[in-house]
């Protein structure tokens, strides 16, 4: 029986996904996709599966995220599940089809929070205020 994992990351969110032969079954954090909340993170989570059409039905899919925020948990799942059938597949057509709809679909976004400097007022780049009088 195959099986592959993969994983995606998003700032500080982290998503494992494991993928086998099966049903068309996905997962995330043990709940059916269908149950995922917010809604505009279960229609982001479900563009690489629409894109991959049949494939997908034949695979399950079960995703284990942690850290972050919602929207980044989001992006990390999506990344991890397009990988994930790109690898499974082992299909150029599909990697190029997620390609062209979304480069963040299979490349993950390097962008990290820049760490606070010392000497300063809570924010990464904020100073303290100057007085010349």
């Amino acid at each position: 029986m195959k099986f592959l994992n993969t994983s995606g990351k998003r700032k500080s969110a982290i998503a494992r996904a494991a993928i086998k032969a099966g049903s068309g079954i996905i997962k995330i954090n043990g709940r059916l996709i269908e149950f995922h909340e917010p809604m505009l993170s279960r229609l982001r989570l479900q563009e690489p599966l629409m894109l991959a059409g049949e494939q997908a039905n034949s695979v399950d899919i079960n995703v284990k995220i942690k850290g972050g925020g919602t929207m980044s948990q989001t992006e990390a799942a999506r990344l991890a599940i397009a990988k994930a059938l790109v690898g499974f597949a082992k299909d150029k057509k599909l990697e190029k089809s997620f390609l062209e709809y979304d480069r963040h679909l299979l490349v993950a976004d390097v962008r990290r929070r820049e760490v606070r400097k010392p000497n300063t007022h809570g924010k990464a780049r904020a100073k303290r205020q100057k007085s010349y009088r």
